[in-house]
């Protein structure tokens, strides 16, 4: 059993996946390296470390990007060459590829809220223990330290209308110093909106990353 090609089609088709999963991989670095996301979820109070559920999809992303490029260039010299062996090879990367691309769309959907409720939960955590008088002043200085980081990132104060009152209330007499100017939002809010726009931007990669490769796949089929 052969293999019947339009090597036009592998050959254009592979050239779009290798500018693809070069673009994926960019995008995917960015959301890895991206100053907002990276000062929160690479903090750490009183040995817990921010919740990293998020990194999870990024890696994937990564991964995915890598290999499209690989994958691409393998598809367009087995084109040129004619080789059966090598667009067999590409075929079958293409298959394990959307397999990948299947099941991060699926955890991505199960855990769309979860990246957020963490963070917010950790943010909560750490809120509570530096408003909290029975904490050593070494531990509050540390919460505290870490809430500037929420706050000062996001532009934020606090975890509800109630609480933002508090605390800006508490800076301005002077017993806390959390809160930066103009951050009158709830951080709830914001950490939803930052992930949630993170999420969809994965999600349209992984659409993008499968239509590509359903296109490339209809090039190639079996005798």
């Amino acid at each position: 059993m052969g293999i019947r090609t339009d090597s036009n089609c592998i050959k254009c088709s592979s050239d779009e996946g290798t500018l693809t999963g070069g673009v994926i991989l960019g995008v995917a670095l960015w959301l890895r390296h991206d100053p907002k996301t990276s000062n929160l979820l690479e903090l750490n109070f009183d040995g817990a470390q921010a919740p990293s559920t998020f990194y999870i999809s990024v890696h994937i992303l990564i991964a995915v990007g890598a290999v499209m490029m690989v994958v691409g260039f393998l598809g367009c010299y087995g084109a040129i060459q004619e080789s059966q062996c090598l667009l067999g090879t590409f075929f079958a990367c293409l298959v394990i590829l959307f397999a990948c691309e299947v099941a991060a769309g699926i955890w991505g959907f199960m855990h769309r809220e979860t990246v957020s409720k963490e963070m917010m939960n950790y943010y909560d955590s750490v809120y509570d223990k530096a408003m909290t008088q029975s904490l050593t002043d070494d531990k509050k200085q540390a919460a505290a330290s870490v809430l500037k980081v929420f706050h000062e990132t996001l532009i934020c104060c606090g975890k509800g209308q109630g609480s933002t009152f508090f605390t800006r209330l508490t800076d301005a007499v002077g017993v806390t110093d959390l809160c930066p100017s103009g951050g009158t939002t709830s951080c709830h809010n914001r950490i939803q909106e930052l992930f949630s726009d993170k999420i969809y931007l994965i999600g349209i990669a992984a659409l993008v990353v499968a239509v590509i490769m359903v296109r490339t796949g209809s090039c190639t089929n079996k005798l």
